[in-house]
């Protein structure tokens, strides 16, 4: 495992989460269809505890919930190619999602943006879950070094 390349990735996804300055850009989270099919889509970090566990706040009828509820095979990918600025990396993990709607759980990845533009009703909002996606493997690109790939056991 390469510490100095996982602890740049954990600074890069925590700063695309709530508590970062770049909510939302370059996160795609891609999960499996009814057809077998995957689907990507462009998500929010709502929290991260390093690369290993990341949440998103969803809809509890939405499409994305849907699908983690049939297969709960998931990637998310990281990314920005901003060679001009500095900022080039590929952050892309491999691992299994879970919908969880316990109280806590929902506390902890709750943020104001959530009430005003999907969750009319607050975090009671009986729409509201959390996806937590688990990572397995990952492969990292970060500092324009060498690519680092590995597992979690």
């Amino acid at each position: 495992m390469n510490e100095k390349a996982i602890a740049k990735a954990e600074e890069i996804i925590k700063s695309k989460s709530t508590e970062g300055e770049n909510i939302g850009a370059g996160v795609a989270l891609s999960l499996i269809d009814s057809e077998r099919y995957p689907t990507t889509s462009c998500v929010s970090i709502s929290k991260a505890n390093g690369i290993r566990e990341i949440l998103f706040g969803i809809g509890l009828n939405s499409n994305r919930a849907k699908r983690a509820k049939e297969c709960s095979r998931a990637s998310i990918c990281v990314f920005d190619d901003d060679y001009e600025g500095g900022s080039y990396f590929n952050i892309t993990l491999v691992g299994d999602v879970e919908i969880l709607t316990d109280a806590e759980t929902k506390e902890k990845v709750w943020s104001d943006e959530m009430y005003s533009e999907h969750f009319t009703q607050g975090i009671a909002d009986p729409d509201f879950a959390v996806l937590r996606f688990t990572t397995k493997r990952y492969n990292l690109w970060v500092d324009m070094g060498e690519e680092v790939s590995g597992n979690f056991n």
